[in-house]
C-alpha cells in the first residue's frame, strides 16, 4: 500500500492499482493536477458539487474540503476503484461525500445496465461493448436524475470519453460552473462542438481561466471568474 500527499489531501493507493505512471505522477504532485487547480479555483464553500469520476478520491477530497463534505456526491463507475475512494474521503475527514457506483449516462438505457472496459491503468478505464474483452456490467445512472436530486452548483466531469453523450439536453440553471476533461482520441471534432454547443445553449460559456491542456471550464454567463478564481 503506497501512501501520497498532494495539496493538503492525503491518499493511500494500493500497489494493485498503480502502474508506473501513475505512481510517478502521484509522486511529483501531478496527478489530476489541472482537475485539481480548477476546483481551488471554482469551488466555495457551501457550494453543492457533483463530481462525475472519482477515481481514487483525490479531486473528490479537495472538492469536499473546499464546499464541504455533506455538499458533495461523486460518482465511480469501475468497482475496482470504489473502496480506495471511500478509505481517501475518510481519512480526508470527508465522511459525510456520498460515493455512488455507477456509469452516468445521458438517457435511460435498457436494462438499467451499462459495460465498462476495466483497463490495467484505471484512468484509462472507459465504457464498451458487451463483447469487448475485460468488460464489466456496471449500473447505468442517468445524468439528468443526478442534476435532480443533488441539485449541484459545480459539475466535476472526468469520464474517459463518455461525456459524448451527456450534453444534448438542457442543464438546470442551478448549475454556475462546469470542468470537462475532453478526450478526443475517443470521438471526432464534432462531437466536441457538440459539447460547447450544449454547454452555451444552457447558459453557460467558455471559462478560459478554469482550462488548461485537455481539461476545459464553462461558466454561466454573468458569473465569469477573474484570473484569481474570484
Amino acid at each position: 500500500m503506497a501512501q501520497f500527499e498532494l495539496s493538503g489531501v492525503s491518499l493511500e493507493v494500493p500497489d494493485r492499482l498503480l502502474t508506473k505512471r501513475i505512481r510517478d505522477r502521484l509522486e511529483a504532485g501531478k496527478y489530476e493536477a489541472n482537475e485539481a487547480r480548477a476546483a481551488q479555483l471554482m469551488i466555495d464553500y457551501g457550494d453543492r458539487v457533483l463530481e462525475l469520476g472519482a477515481g481514487v478520491g483525490y479531486v473528490s477530497s479537495i472538492c469536499a474540503m473546499l464546499a464541504g463534505a455533506g455538499n458533495v456526491m461523486s460518482v465511480e463507475a469501475n468497482p475496482r476503484l470504489l473502496n480506495t475512494a471511500r478509505t481517501n474521503l475518510d481519512r480526508n475527514d470527508c465522511e459525510e461525500t456520498v460515493l455512488l457506483h455507477g456509469a452516468v449516462v445521458g438517457a435511460k438505457v435498457k436494462g438499467d445496465r451499462m459495460h465498462l472496459k476495466d483497463a490495467h491503468a484505471f484512468w484509462a478505464s472507459s465504457l464498451g461493448a458487451a463483447e469487448e474483452e475485460d468488460t464489466i456490467s456496471v449500473p447505468a445512472l442517468v445524468l439528468s436524475d443526478l442534476l435532480e436530486v443533488h441539485k449541484p452548483t459545480v459539475v466535476i466531469m472526468d469520464v474517459e470519453g463518455a461525456e459524448a453523450d451527456l450534453f444534448d439536453t438542457p442543464w438546470p440553471a442551478s448549475v454556475r460552473v462546469v470542468t470537462v476533461e475532453l478526450h478526443p482520441n475517443r470521438y471526432p471534432d464534432t462531437v466536441i462542438k457538440r459539447i460547447f454547443d450544449g454547454m452555451s445553449a444552457s447558459g453557460l460559456i467558455y471559462a478560459p481561466h478554469l482550462s488548461r491542456g485537455a481539461l476545459v471550464g464553462f461558466c454561466r454567463q454573468g458569473a465569469q471568474l477573474d484570473a484569481s478564481g474570484t
